[in-house]
Order: structure tokens, then sequence, then C-alpha cells
């Protein structure tokens, strides 16, 4: 009994491995990143039931500014 055990578990053992696919999708995102210099305004507001409504604006992001002194 022991060793019809063993044998089932070893042969559903080989048959999840060899379920795997041997080169698996990788999923990408086909929007590139937006670019640093862009950034949104998000508003949410709660509804019933759980729900949301949000809304988003475009807006440029200032420049950041680089101190530097000597000393």
């Amino acid at each position: 009994m022991r060793r019809l055990k063993l044998f089932a578990a070893l042969a559903l053992a080989g048959a999840a491995t060899g379920a795997c696919a041997p080169h698996p999708i990788v999923a990408r995102d086909p929007v590139p990143a937006p670019s640093p210099d862009e950034a949104y305004d998000c508003t949410t507001k709660p509804l019933v039931l759980n729900a949301y409504q949000t809304g988003c604006e475009p807006r440029l992001r200032e420049r950041r500014t680089v101190l530097q002194s000597k000393g």
C-alpha cells in the first residue's frame, strides 16, 4: 500500500512538471512608460456600494533644481 501511494505521488509530480511550457509566456506592456516630465493629478470620490469614481488630469511637472556650492 505504501509503495502504491509513493508511485502515485511520483506520477503526479512528474505530470505536474511536464505540464509547464518550455518557454513561458511573459506579458509585456504595449504602452511605454511616461517620461519623467509628465505627471497626473487624480481625484477619487466614494460612491454607494463600495464603488469609486476617479478622474485624472495630466499636468507638467516642474523641473528639479539642483543646488551646488563650493567649499
